[in-house]
């Protein structure tokens, strides 16, 4: 327990507020050790990995020093530095609260104005499937889902009005949004995901009428306009096929983030940029230095799941380190996965075996487990 370790003299800087630092801080503070979280924003942003500090680790000195110069003196080190990619997938920026979901909103709103576009075309009938696009982006903000929920109940409204004054019954939901998901890969989702569940993901896909174009890649994607409407915009792939789109969302190549350390710990990194670290999460070289999550050079999975599972033996390891005991060992096991794919529906595994649809849309779908994160942090959900 925490209460038998003597804190005297350990201050813990924990570098990255994702995931694996907030699991770590957490049970820092459980134990009764001195620690400092830093991160690039002022809240806890539930998005799996991303740049979390512009920092320069000093290990002579055991400093970690911010870009405005400010120096955080350490007895032991975790990097949560995570992952990094395109928005709306991550969010790499220095940035408030305020800032972050605004920035959020803006995008599902440039969505939104083609999907309510399509509402009004068809007297305001709500086309589910373009939930495949926004529903994982939407519940991480639930203040904007309610408004939205409201939105729909309004177009319902109007539907049911429309229906009275002509007397005849308006025509069932039907698609009116195309989406088509180009992947480079003949097989989606992680390859350590049992086969049954990547086929299992590519038929529902295909039941909410997404179109597939696999074994592909798009051609110049840096010279198309992301994230924002542009009507009839013509993407090619490497296999010459052309589409014709009004919105590109990019959600390829997220890579290890090593901004933060790799000057510092270049000679410690794998070829991906990811911290070499020894049983006990260990960054090769260094007994106070630990790594955790996506920047750990760990072969399995990058999520969030692991990241915690990471972050207890970070902690454990530097309390066992402080009263001499033995350290311990991080052991990987069989793959647990879930995917939400919209909001009513999903696949996944647990433990290397496969669940039941209804089970993950039932377990994470709904909310992609906000609520873990409110209750974990002792907040209130609004």
């Amino acid at each position: 327990m925490g209460g038998q370790v003597s804190t005297e003299g350990v201050h813990v800087v924990v570098v990255g507020g994702g995931f694996g630092g907030i699991a770590a801080a957490q049970d820092l503070k459980y134990r009764g050790f001195s620690f400092t979280l830093i991160d690039m924003r002022d809240a806890f942003h539930h998005n799996p990995g991303a740049l979390r500090a512009a920092v320069q680790p000093d290990t002579d000195r055991q400093l970690v020093i911010l870009e405005g110069g400010r120096e955080v003196q350490y007895s032991h080190l975790i990097l949560c530095t995570g992952t990094d990619g395109p928005f709306p997938g991550k969010f790499n920026t220095v940035a408030s609260h305020k800032e972050a979901v605004q920035k959020y909103e803006d995008f599902i709103r440039e969505v939104r104005s083609r999907f309510y576009c399509c509402l009004l075309f068809n007297l305001f009938i709500y086309d589910q499937e373009t939930a495949v696009v926004t529903d994982a982006v939407m519940l991480n903000n639930s203040n904007l889902r309610k408004k939205e929920h409201e939105k729909l109940q309004e177009h319902q409204g109007l539907r049911e009005e429309l229906q009275k004054i002509t007397l005849t019954p308006l025509s069932p939901p039907r698609r009116s949004v195309q989406v088509v998901l180009i992947h480079s890969k003949l097989g989606l989702a992680d390859p350590e995901l049992l086969p049954s569940i990547r086929r299992e993901a590519n038929q529902v896909l295909l039941e909410k009428g997404v179109e597939l174009v696999l074994g592909q890649k798009v051609s110049k994607l840096s010279e198309l306009p992301l994230n924002t409407m542009t009507k009839n915009t013509e993407v090619m792939t490497d296999h010459g096929e052309t589409l014709v789109t009004d919105l590109i969302v990019c959600c390829t190549g997220l890579k290890i983030n090593s901004a933060a350390y790799s000057a510092t710990f270049n000679d410690s990194m794998a070829e991906n940029g990811a911290l070499k670290v020894n049983d006990h999460l260990q960054v090769d070289g260094f007994s106070n230095i630990f790594a955790v999550g996506d920047c750990a050079n760990v072969n399995e999975p990058k999520t969030a799941y692991n990241a915690g599972l990471h972050a207890a033996v970070a902690v454990a390891n530097i309390a066992n380190s402080v009263s001499g005991k033995e350290l311990t060992s991080y052991q990987t096991g069989n793959v647990t996965m879930l995917l939400a794919m919209g909001h009513d529906d999903g696949v996944g595994q647990y433990n290397g075996f496969r669940l039941p649809r209804w089970f993950v849309a039932w377990g994470k779908s709904r909310d992609v487990l906000v609520w873990k994160s409110w209750r974990e942090m002792k907040q209130k959900q609004p």
